[in-house]
Formats: C-alpha cells, sequence, structure tokens
C-alpha cells in the first residue's frame, strides 16, 4: 500500500497523543493510577515538545499513523511507529522500515517486550536484540555486519 510521510502540524496533537498513549498502555502492565497520571503528562509534555519531529503517515488523504525518528550522528533512532489498528497487518509499518533501511546503515529502536508481532518483524528485516530491561528490548539493525565483509 503506498504511503507518504507528511510533517505533522498543531491539528495533529490530539491523534499523536492518543496514538503514544496507545502504545504505552496497550504494552505496559501493572499500572497504577499514580504511574497512569504520571504516562499521561509524560506522553502530553513529550508530543507537544517532539511535534515538529512527527511524520504523519497518509494513505490516500487519510492519516493512518505516526512516525517519530531521530537522526544522530552515524544512525537513526526509531523513536516510536504507530499504524492505526485497521491498517495493521497491511506491510504499511514494513514498508517504511525498509524505507528507513535503505536510507541508513544503523537503526536503534525500542520495542515492548510484548508486542510479539513488532518483535517478529523487526527480527525477520535484521533487527538483533543488544540490550534490554525489564519491559522492553532496545534492538539494532546494522546493514554491514562484519561476518558480511
Amino acid at each position: 500500500m503506498e504511503y507518504k510521510l507528511v510533517n505533522s502540524s498543531n491539528d495533529d496533537i490530539d491523534k499523536l497523543i492518543s496514538y503514544k498513549l496507545d502504545i504505552i498502555l496497550c504494552h505496559a502492565e501493572n499500572l497504577d493510577q499514580n504511574e497512569i497520571k504520571m504516562i499521561y503528562k509524560y506522553v502530553d509534555d513529550n508530543v507537544t515538545k517532539e511535534l515538529f519531529n512527527y511524520k504523519s503517515i497518509v494513505i490516500k488523504n487519510e492519516t493512518v499513523g505516526s512516525l517519530l525518528a531521530f537522526k544522530k550522528k552515524d544512525s537513526l533512532l526509531l523513536d516510536e511507529i504507530y499504524i492505526e489498528e485497521k491498517y495493521r497487518n497491511q506491510n504499511i509499518g514494513r514498508d517504511i522500515i525498509k524505507d528507513l533501511i535503505l536510507k541508513n546503515d544503523i537503526i536503534y529502536l525500542w520495542v515492548y517486550k510484548k508486542n510479539k508481532g513488532a518483535i517478529k518483524l523487526y527480527k525477520k528485516m535484521g533487527f538483533k536484540i543488544i540490550d534490554k530491561t525489564e519491559n522492553r528490548f532496545y534492538m539494532k539493525y546494522k546493514k554491514y555486519n562484519e561476518e558480511n565483509i
């Protein structure tokens, strides 16, 4: 499915906040009310602060998700990718990641351990787990591995 990445604007804030909350609350476990309040504040502050780094994923003039990535000195940090539920399993996320791989030799990302579908996709695309926390994996894609040389 053909997609476009479009710079997000103030009109997108509510949608971006709901996407980020869905990512966190869907995969975080055993949260008490205080933690949930902190998450809402963090998401609101973070989306507002990073608004102009977000890209909206658009298909046929409809926003179907978002992407937040940061170029580092020698790599890309894929901070967030979100596809609305009715558009999942249509290879949109895979195509976006393939395009990022074409443009970057090294990509890092964090993924929740509960997000089995995303982990499976990332591993299939060549990402390796290089670190972990209680709830998340830190993964790395490197285009040119030493064994390929």
